[in-house]
């Protein structure tokens, strides 16, 4: 049966790219998310400081000072990073993007992994 609520405007062009890592235990321990400290407005805008918010694992992020600069260098949308459970594994994402914007720069990449190990090593 079709959706009687069909939506106007079609298929979006959002994509999100996903790093999935194997990891089960506590879903509390495993949620995280960035708080951005910004300075400038709009266009101009900068991350001045980055602060991880959830459980153990934005915890050990927090203590990892390189990986905060490293982050704090990315524009606010690619410093925007979302560390969520699910059944098996432990998703580390951004925020969508459109067809024009989505890639992965190779500092996004070394951001990941460095979420990734840390992660493992709880």
């Amino acid at each position: 049966m079709q959706d009687p609520n069909l939506a106007p405007w079609g298929a979006q062009d959002r994509f999100q790219s996903h790093f999935i890592v194997r990891k089960t235990g506590n879903p509390l321990d495993f949620t995280a998310r960035t708080v951005l400290s910004t300075k400038g407005h709009f266009r101009f805008k900068k991350v001045s400081r980055v602060r991880w918010n959830g459980g153990k694992i934005a915890d050990a992020l927090n203590q990892d000072s390189a990986l905060n600069k490293l982050i704090s260098k990315q524009t606010v949308n690619d410093a925007t990073i979302f560390v969520e459970p699910t059944e098996n594994e432990v998703r580390i994402h951004g925020k969508w993007k459109n067809h024009f914007d989505f890639g992965i720069t190779k500092e996004m990449f070394q951001i990941f992994d460095k979420i990734a190990e840390h992660i493992k090593s709880l």
